[in-house]
């Protein structure tokens, strides 16, 4: 059975068995998953390509890369805000609401993108020594960021138009572009870095071509072969009878722009004080020197490949999540949460494993210097042990989300990165170096993963939806 139909189960209230409902999870978990796994492999690649100009070079990436992670998750924040509402209207056959959402959408996503870059323009000279880099690391670190925060407009409209895809239930167009994304980076930083050898200014110039071409043919597949581009969207088109699932007029009056604040802000909130925490992070370890701000680096990468799988699942869960909601169907939006979390733990806690096997030849796949190896190798096994609980966090985040439920999980995620991590790390980092930082964050997402899986079970996440269900 398609895809399609099984999402239109949905929408129609129909009953569906545990069989289906883990068939839907993995049909749209799959593409997702390949598109992450695909990611991280190509930056595996792009960060070995500047790892083999040398530890400086990878130190300098390394340097502005939680700055980064922090500017796009205040970019997904946004898109999100907006998307979860497209899969409520969506689970309630009103793609006229959907479409008004998205609408909305573009005028406050481009424009926070705009502020966004304008920023990171601003401060792109100061910021390596902000986060305590050294002169010999800092212009080529500056220069990556600013080039890349140039391109920030091309993320957030490549994120949104791939988030909105994702919550209608297209997960094969985001995933092939992502992946196609992943390769055309790759192409264009081998031929700006090593053809025109122009070292680490040419591998944020390949990754800013590689966004830009993405975001058109994403905003291309979505505003003209999706469903949201259609006047009017029949049940045919989704494998049922003929009837028009438009409800003109529902979302006339809706606070559209309140509600994503609603549901942004607190996910924006959270980006800002755990992207923070990141780079606070990178503090603790810019003083242990080159070697292991290189390997910190290059470890975190690795790690990646192993977490990509949850987050593939938790973008299956938001959509199924939302959907479910926007269809009144409690008990099956708790058992489409439930199964993903589980899911989740058993990809990644598999993935744990192979990487905790692998760790000395995946760090010298990315460079070729022995104590970074070394270093790198170390931390990714002791990372390796909170895999299965870092999935329950990533998997049950998404679920939250779907369910428009974003304060309570993001003060969550605060305290525990905060409280816990960059407590523990402050003082393990002072005795252990980088083990100690690593142990520290293996503690946290072992305690994170605890305390979110505590509350998908208690259930306070679905008190507010459904008082209006």
């Amino acid at each position: 059975m398609a895809k399609q139909d099984l999402l239109s189960y949905i929408r129609e209230g129909r009953t569906m068995t545990r069989s289906e409902r883990l068939r839907l999870i993995v049909q749209l978990s799959v593409p997702s998953i390949l598109a992450q796994i695909s990611a991280t492999v190509m930056f595996l690649i792009d960060a070995a390509m500047v790892g083999h100009l040398g530890e400086k070079a990878t130190a300098a990436i390394g340097l502005v890369e939680t700055t980064m992670w922090l500017i796009g998750g205040l970019s997904s924040a946004v898109n999100m805000g907006f998307s979860v509402q497209v899969a409520h209207f969506i689970g309630a056959n009103d793609f006229e609401g959907a479409r008004r959402v998205l609408r909305k959408s573009f005028v406050c996503a481009l424009s926070w993108s705009v502020l966004v870059s304008l920023t990171g323009i601003a401060m792109h000279k100061q910021l390596p020594y902000w986060l305590g880099g050294s002169p010999e690391i800092a212009h080529d670190a500056s220069l990556y960021f600013l080039l890349v925060g140039v391109s920030g407009v091309f993320f957030q409209m490549e994120g949104l138009a791939g988030s909105m895809l994702k919550c209608s239930g297209n997960m094969k167009v985001p995933s092939a572009l992502n992946i196609l994304m992943c390769v055309m980076d790759v192409c264009f930083n081998y031929f700006f870095i090593y053809t025109l050898d122009m070292g680490v200014l040419g591998a944020a110039i390949g990754t800013g071509l590689a966004m830009l071409v993405t975001a058109g043919l994403m905003l291309y597949f979505l505003l003209f072969r999706s469903l949201l581009s259609r006047p009017k969207v029949s049940s045919s088109l989704e494998g049922g009878t003929t009837e028009t699932f438009t409800k003109a007029g529902t979302a006339d009056g809706a606070p559209i722009i309140s509600t994503a604040f609603k549901i942004g802000a607190p996910m924006a909130l959270n980006h800002i004080l755990m992207g923070s925490a990141q780079i606070v992070s990178t503090i603790i370890v810019a003083p242990l020197g080159t070697v292991a701000i290189a390997a910190n680096s290059l470890a975190i990468t690795v790690e990646s490949l192993c977490y990509m799988p949850g987050f593939g699942i938790s973008e299956a869960a938001t959509t199924l999540v939302g959907q479910g909601i926007g269809a009144g169907q409690h008990a099956l939006t708790r058992s489409f949460a439930n199964m993903s979390v589980g899911l989740g733990i058993a990809v990644m806690t598999f993935m744990g494993i192979l990487m905790w096997i692998f760790a000395p030849e995946l760090m010298a796949f990315m460079t070729p210097v022995d104590v970074v190896i070394a270093e790198g190798a170390q931390a990714l096994r002791i990372e390796a042990w909170a895999e299965p609980m870092f999935a329950a966090a990533i998997v049950t985040n998404g679920v939250f989300i779907g369910a428009g439920d974003t304060l309570k999980p993001a003060i969550m995620n605060i305290a525990s990165m905060w409280g816990v991590r960059l407590t523990l790390a402050f003082w393990l980092a002072r005795e252990y170096g980088l083990r100690g930082v690593w142990t520290a964050m293996a503690i946290e997402l072992s305690f994170r993963g605890s305390i979110f899986l505590a509350r998908l079970f208690h259930g306070g996440w679905m008190k507010s939806w459904k008082k209006q269900g």
